[in-house]
């Protein structure tokens, strides 16, 4: 059985994942993960593929050993694994719930580690993995200290991975979007910090950009040229000027 797994799949950059893997390819199932299962269903109506919701709190360890057990009894070839699921909080950190904080850390950095190890045993020659990073994947980002850090290492760790599975011909790609609209930024109280965004995008401009450049074999994917700027910018400037510049466009001492 030839499926894709997409995570956080209920709203955002998940779903327009799932609705444009659904436009692009073929799979006998599209495994679909988040935590709501009357949002995962409703996508079904929006695809072609068949859609099996997987309801599972990737937070929970005992739901992320749920997903290998599923795995181990189904023995499906997963073509397309797409970690999209995340969360953040902006503010000050020593302001900050420890608890979200947590779960940002379980969600964001732990949670796709062990779902893409636990995917791997299922993968072969031509499959792919997506993993979605962010703009904050290239800079430390005061104000959203721990989502900032969390999607550095879900970067490293892509490129790192796409060299070792070189070999095996499983393709890692990092997706590195910049400012987009959708629930992760109201549920990250967003707007109560940041005064200033250059640009906002579309969460399916984000997820067109990023299967056009799997399709291109790239390993890594950048919507927009201003954020492609950015990011060659940061590898040349101080640590200490890009965070000042960071600071001055939030209004932050």
């Amino acid at each position: 059985m030839k499926i894709a797994v997409i995570t956080g799949a209920s709203s955002g950059i998940g779903r327009e994942m799932v609705l444009e893997a659904d436009r692009r390819y073929t799979f006998d199932e599209i495994w679909v993960i988040a935590r709501r299962a009357e949002r995962l269903a409703e996508l079904q109506s929006s695809c072609r593929n068949k859609i099996r919701p997987v309801a599972l709190d990737l937070t929970s360890r005992e739901d992320l050993a749920k997903y290998s057990s599923l795995l181990a009894e189904e023995k499906p070839d997963i073509a397309l694994l797409i970690n999209a699921a995340g969360c953040g909080i902006f503010g000050p950190f020593k302001e900050a719930d420890p608890d979200k904080l947590i779960n940002s850390v379980e969600l964001n950095s732990i949670a796709l580690t062990v779902v893409t190890r636990s995917s791997l045993d299922y993968m072969k020659s031509g499959s792919n993995i997506v993993n979605l990073g962010s703009n904050s994947s290239w800079q430390p980002v005061p104000i959203c200290t721990v989502y900032g850090a969390s999607k550095s290492y879900v970067l490293n760790f892509s490129r790192a991975l796409n060299r070792e599975l070189r070999s095996s011909e499983i393709g890692v790609m990092c997706v590195c979007p910049g400012w987009i609209k959708s629930e992760f930024q109201e549920n990250a109280k967003h707007d109560a910090y940041i005064k200033y965004v250059d640009r906002w995008y579309g969460p399916d401009e984000v997820a067109k950009q990023a299967m056009d450049d799997l399709e291109k074999g790239r390993m890594v994917s950048i919507l927009g040229g201003p954020v492609r700027r950015q990011v060659k910018l940061v590898k040349f400037l101080p640590v200490n000027l890009i965070m000042d510049i960071w600071c001055k466009q939030q209004g932050l001492k």
